[in-house]
């Protein structure tokens, strides 16, 4: 039987991508946190309700502004910063 040899050599045919620099530049990873603040904080407001007697009911409580409008709008712009920060290309290769 023939051995058949690996070539370990790393060309330039081999790489699936054009050079070594990172994926995700400075700018990326501060959106990245600044999306994990927004969605954080969308869910810190959406904490509570627990009522002082556990036999009544508040519904003003439960059903308040911050915890149905403003929680789930700064959830979801935390994910769209998420996603628009995951795709957005570096300055230098946005003119290639």
């Amino acid at each position: 039987m023939a051995e058949v040899k690996a070539d370990n050599k790393k060309t330039k045919a081999n790489k699936p991508w054009k050079d070594d620099k990172p994926f995700f530049t400075k700018e990326n990873y501060r959106l990245m946190l600044i999306g994990l603040v927004l969605i954080s904080l969308g869910i810190i407001l959406m904490l509570g309700g627990k009522s002082k007697d556990p036999n009544v009911f508040d519904p003003d409580e439960v059903y308040s502004f911050r915890r149905i409008t403003v929680a789930p709008i700064l959830i979801l712009a935390g994910f769209v910063v998420e996603i628009f920060a995951i795709f957005k290309k570096p300055k230098d290769q946005q003119a290639q």
